[in-house]
């Protein structure tokens, strides 16, 4: 690309340079300097033109034992990756609605009716895997990602090792072992910073033996695994096409790169833990290949000589013997003006003991899952912008059939989230993520517990 990792880094820091100090880490009262990591997407038009879509710092997430007390108002995973991509989310389902509403978007277009398969307008079965979203992320509008620090997990575990004092791994759960690297018990988690000897496995966050047990996966696994279901949420994937939504850079600090460590965690050559599924860019071998828009799409790892303010790298040089401490403060922000500061998963000023839809981010569960019920019934309004015959573009739009709108809106309209991630619709989804986890991602385990909640 002409468009350099630098560049794309430093959008993402200036943009973050102009949020209120509110947002950032602080000096605390004993002295010791907060530092975060940080995570954006960056968007790049045919004419190298440069958006920053989503930002976000954080470093915790949810222990196991209150997932079930979620209610789709916590977030679960608040580390700036997987924050940055739910915020990502909420910015294409906004642009859904716009083009919902009757307005344009320079990133996302409506899809034609050549596009959407005639074949999905009969009932769903083991060939029609409902390629039927009405919208789709434009071809021409690539996705680069930028982080602060290595994603936690398989692609900084030579980092982890380099910086111990004492590079003896902590001790293994005992239900665990490196055979058998995970367990469905919430008390006997995946391997955190364990057996560093074992590597190319999946690991759970947060790494510290002391933390409460977590189900979580690791930012290098959920990275791995995006490379294969784009960066769209299941909510998300039921309007807008996967096919054109993939990261085609994910940019580290050259201080913060481990060439081994990523080669590991995210390729697909030889020695990449994701070689098995390189068969899958063939076109005969894959269940999935080209259906519900699909695909293998390896990202390439690139590195920035840019480092961030509040790194930990930056902020221990400032401190010296001072100290440094990770900030609990967690930041969303996204292009179309939404930003936010969550503690503990739940916007700050709110408990999370008591969370409710009034404490939940812009990004949680439950909010993303109420704005794209919006956009459909914008869709299904006889009178609306939208439902009204549209004149032939340059790019050839034309009105959806109005029977795939309302498989979408039966979908969205599950009694439950976990009924509507269950839909037929997202079939190609979860065939995906099981090939994945079949073949690469071997000992993932689900983070259940939050699905039983409703608009």
């Amino acid at each position: 690309m002409t468009v350099t990792p630098d560049d794309v880094a430093a959008l993402v820091l200036k943009h973050y340079d102009a949020l209120p100090a509110k947002r950032k880490p602080k000096v605390r009262g004993n002295g010791l300097r907060e530092w975060v990591p940080l995570a954006g997407i960056v968007a790049q038009g045919k004419d190298d033109e440069l958006w920053c879509i989503s930002i976000a710092t954080g470093m915790k997430c949810l222990p196991s034992s209150k997932v079930a007390q979620a209610q789709g108002n916590l977030l679960h995973d608040w580390h700036a990756e997987v924050l940055a991509i739910r915020a990502f989310n909420r910015f294409v389902l906004e642009e859904c609605k716009s083009l919902a509403q009757g307005d344009s978007s320079k990133f996302l277009r409506r899809r034609t009716s050549d596009e959407i398969s005639d074949s999905q307008k009969g009932e769903l079965g083991e060939d029609k895997l409902w390629p039927g979203q009405p919208f789709t992320w434009r071809e021409d509008v690539l996705l680069h990602m930028y982080c602060s620090e290595a994603p936690c997990g398989d692609a900084s575990m030579e980092l982890i090792m380099a910086s111990q004092e004492d590079a003896t791994p902590w001790e293994l759960p005992p239900e665990v072992t490196p055979d058998s690297p995970s367990t469905t018990s919430p008390s006997a988690p995946l391997p955190g910073r364990a057996y560093f000897s074992h590597l190319g496995i999946v690991r759970r966050k947060p790494a510290r033996p002391d933390a409460p047990a977590t189900l979580s996966k690791s930012c290098s696994d959920k990275l791995a695994l995006h490379q294969l279901t784009s960066l769209l949420s299941s909510i998300t994937a039921l309007l807008v096409s996967p096919s054109n939504a993939y990261l085609q850079t994910l940019i580290l600090p050259s201080s913060r790169y481990s060439a081994t460590a990523c080669h590991r965690a995210f390729s697909s050559a030889e020695g990449g833990r994701m070689n098995s599924l390189a068969y899958l860019n063939s076109s005969s071998a894959s269940t999935f290949q080209g259906k519900g828009g699909y695909a293998f799409h390896p990202f390439t790892v690139s590195t920035t000589t840019a480092e961030f303010a509040f790194s930990q790298k930056q902020v221990k040089e400032i401190a010296g013997t001072t100290g440094v401490a990770p900030s609990n403060l967690a930041l969303a922000w996204t292009l179309s003006g939404l930003e936010e500061a969550t503690l503990g998963g739940v916007l700050q000023g709110r408990k999370q003991s008591s969370a409710d839809s009034r404490g939940a981010s812009f990004a949680a569960r439950r909010r993303l899952w109420g704005l794209a019920v919006e956009v459909i019934d914008l869709l299904l309004l006889p009178f609306s912008p939208s439902s009204l015959p549209i004149k032939q573009s340059d790019e050839g739009e034309m009105e959806i059939d109005s029977l795939v709108k309302i498989e979408i809106q039966n979908a969205l309209g599950a009694k439950t989230y976990g009924e509507m991630k269950d839909s037929a619709l997202l079939e190609a989804r979860r065939r995906v993520k099981g090939e994945a986890k079949a073949e690469a991602l071997r000992g993932w385990v689900r983070n259940l517990g939050d699905e039983s909640f409703h608009l």
